[in-house]
């Protein structure tokens, strides 16, 4: 080897592809070729740690027109010649760097997935980590980054219809920041991110190139992050007006037969647009860089091939048609060059006018290394799996009113309203249930369906086994699906992790995929796209292991969807599915009472699928007025977001408590669901729950404005409802 380890770090080579490289290549590569090879091999770009596990997921459906790693995003058809396009994306460590830009960017980024298909974005989701903020640098972090979402979507005109937020330690310094988009369009008018036809010619659209973002792919995102104020540079900054105008005309376009492909430039910039449109086609591609526009003078090629800067996309149009393509971005105030143009020969060349300054096979690009590393469970995992209850104190009855109004505060369950009002989740005149129920739901215009959508994953029960905690995301995604009134459709994932070349979390990244590949199985909901982010660590430290799942369902009838609230006076309350004991190991309850996390979550597949298929019938049929998810701080908390959310009161009915009182009220038992019906509907669900071998439990009845179970809870709705409203407030007006 020749080449110092200095430049072979700064691309995140490691000295065994840099050989590979030479011995495939025939010859050393030149610094524009390294720095390609970078990239494309970085883990950002070309999954190497990760695809293998991948593979495990299944992604094939009757609905199913574009899998993962076929295009930009997913697709799915939802009948009536019409497609969802879907994709998650994560902008971790730029955001740790710069939150607010960080933020903004990462919804820039997968907006671009979607319209470059050419689909309408029409909902954004997004899932967010950070440390505890009682620290002013979580704070600091958590304002950055709710500003940039706010402020990009808002600006686009694209609705933030929900999402999820979670606080823990392990987040500290290492925020993340998972951004989903949904675009609708019609089936025969998808674009592909394919460059074929020999002498059709690559175009250069919307903004100039600058040097924000070199390097953002192969170091930034694919290493573990130090904290380095130097980095601050790598992260690009977004332009939310200019992307606007850039649907808008990518959209118009894509009603034409002018263009054979479009790539959005995101990681890797022109280095990753052209490869891997050009190896989706089958051909190469010819480039000069000197016909790139540029907004910083003296650039190097290097710097032109790698720069992240934002707002731009990669058209390959037919030979002839260029003149109408410049014309109709024209029309828009929007630049488009052409830059250079499809060739046969298989190869990716960069040429500087005259001067040719990188030419690789585009298949070798696009191929790095597959790599099966060692899985080591790690050690601490037993002892802390193992939690004995009876060292830890139960609760008294009387303590379970002040147990309940603390945990209503917790960050983790609190209303996250004073995020969501930042967001315009009205935009497009769509949105039938807003942020704030178990699932947003959506209107198809034109037709009587609708869509939900919901983004779901807990790190605390995947930290404390991974395997479990992987089936328990998928389920409870699907969980917040039904209780909605939609049948799920589709998943698209973000996997979350710390460095996977440390053998512990490659065991965490390899089981939390088995996991979720089980329950996608189990419950028939196909993976259709989705993003890797590892190498999530601070100085050494890794956060939990978070897979996000977000996934879409449909509704056949939007006027029988459902909701959380409770809904009317005398309605009976039940409980489907599991009962109200155990389900203490990772919960809520346990860390912030106790200070512990510890145990193990439980989770019965079996169960799982006929408490959704039976909630599922119980909406459709409008057997039920509401239902909501059980999950984080259990039973009475579930209870009392259905309360403060309807504004009325429940009376719960005389509870026979066997076990522990903490167990029962604030366990986290999967495969339970709150249904409110009418009393005359009680014989039509007791019907469906005995066809689904459905556990029916009565809990109580809606009434009054007091949350009330005899002998342990008698709260005022208004103290519930103030608790719960205020927890998350209280803690962003801590002065810094």
């Amino acid at each position: 080897m020749t080449i110092s380890k200095e430049a072979l770090d700064k691309v995140a080579l490691s000295e065994k592809e840099y050989n590979l490289i030479v011995q495939q290549l025939g010859r050393e590569p030149n610094e524009v070729e390294l720095g390609m090879f970078g990239s494309l091999w970085s883990e950002h770009c070309g999954y190497k740690h990760s695809k293998p596990l991948l593979k495990l997921l299944p992604s094939r459906g009757k609905r199913v027109l574009i899998g993962p790693g076929e295009e930009n995003a997913g697709a799915v058809d939802i009948g009536d010649g019409q497609v969802v396009v879907m994709k998650i994306e994560s902008h971790n460590h730029p955001s740790a760097i710069d939150p607010y830009q960080g933020a903004a960017t990462a919804i820039g980024g997968v907006v671009r997935d979607i319209f470059t298909m050419g689909a309408r974005p029409i909902a954004l989701l997004n899932s967010l980590r950070f440390g505890p903020l009682t620290e002013s640098s979580n704070r600091y972090l958590f304002n950055g980054v709710v500003g940039g979402l706010a402020d990009y979507g808002n600006c686009l005109g694209v609705p933030s219809v929900g999402g999820e937020v979670f606080f823990a330690d392990g987040y500290t310094g290492n925020p993340l920041v998972n951004g989903l988009c949904l675009g609708i369009c019609e089936k025969d008018r998808l674009v592909k991110a394919k460059a074929s036809g020999e002498g059709n010619l690559l175009m250069l659209v919307g903004a100039d190139t600058g040097r924000d973002g070199i390097h953002g792919a192969s170091g930034l995102a694919s290493r573990a992050f130090e904290g380095e104020p130097e980095t601050k540079s790598v992260v690009p900054v977004g332009n939310p007006s200019l992307e606007k105008l850039l649907i808008e005309a990518c959209l118009e376009l894509a009603q034409t037969d002018w263009i054979v492909g479009m790539q959005d430039l995101g990681a890797a910039g022109l280095a990753a647009a052209t490869a891997e449109s050009a190896a989706r086609g089958g051909g190469g591609v010819e480039i000069d860089v000197l016909k790139v526009p540029r907004r910083e003078e003296n650039m190097t090629p290097y710097e032109v091939m790698l720069s992240e800067s934002q707002e731009r996309m990669l058209l390959i149009s037919r030979k002839g048609c260029e003149g109408k393509v410049k014309v109709l971005f024209d029309h828009w105030g929007l630049r488009s060059n052409i830059i250079g143009q499809v060739t046969d020969n298989g190869l990716a060349v960069v040429r500087e006018g005259e001067k040719v300054v990188a030419e690789v096979p585009v298949g070798l690009l696009v191929s790095p290394p597959m790599y099966r590393l060692r899985s080591k469970k790690p050690s601490w995992l037993a002892g802390f799996q193992s939690l004995d209850m009876s060292t830890v104190p139960d609760l008294k009855p009387r303590q379970c009113n002040s147990t309940l109004l603390r945990l209503l505060a917790s960050p983790n369950i609190a209303s996250k309203e004073c995020i969501y009002r930042q967001y315009d989740h009205q935009a497009m005149g769509n949105t039938v249930v807003p942020p704030g129920s178990d699932a947003a739901v959506l209107r198809i215009k034109g037709t009587k369906k609708g869509i939900s959508l919901t983004t779901d994953g807990n790190g605390r029960y995947c930290y404390l086994d991974p395997y479990l905690g992987g089936v328990i995301a998928v389920a409870e995604a699907a969980r917040n699906l039904v209780c909605s009134g939609a049948e799920p459709l589709a998943i698209t994932d973000c996997l979350n992790f710390g460095n996977p070349e440390k053998g512990d979390v490659y065991y965490q990244l390899k089981n939390c995929i088995k996991g979720m590949a089980r329950a996608c199985r189990e419950l028939r909901i196909p993976v259709i796209s989705g993003n890797v982010s590892l190498y999530n660590e601070t100085k050494g430290q890794a956060i939990y292991p978070t897979p996000i799942v977000g996934m879409v369902g449909l509704l056949s009838d939007i006027n029988r969807h459902c909701t959380m609230s409770f809904k009317d006076e005398g309605d009976l309350v039940f409980l489907l599915g599991g009962g109200v004991e155990d389900g203490l190991g990772g919960s809520e309850y346990l860390e912030l009472v106790h200070g512990l996390v510890k145990g193990k979550p439980s989770i019965d597949l079996d169960l799982e699928t006929r408490v959704q298929r039976c909630c599922l019938e119980a909406v459709e049929h409008g057997v039920v007025k509401s239902a909501h998810d059980c999950s984080e701080g259990g039973l009475a908390v579930a209870i009392a977001e259905s309360c403060v959310v309807g504004g009325i009161g429940f009376k719960g009915r005389s509870w026979k408590v066997m076990g522990r009182l903490d167990s029962v009220f604030f366990g986290e038992l999967q495969s339970r669901v709150v249904v409110s019906v009418a009393p005359g509907s009680l014989a039509k669900l007791d019907r469906i729950a005995t066809k689904w071998h459905v556990p029916l439990t009565l809990l109580g009845m809606v009434g009054g404005k007091r949350l009330s179970v005899k002998g342990y809870i008698d709260l005022p709705l208004a103290e519930i409802g103030k608790a719960w409203r205020n927890g998350l407030k209280q803690l962003l007006n801590v002065a810094p």
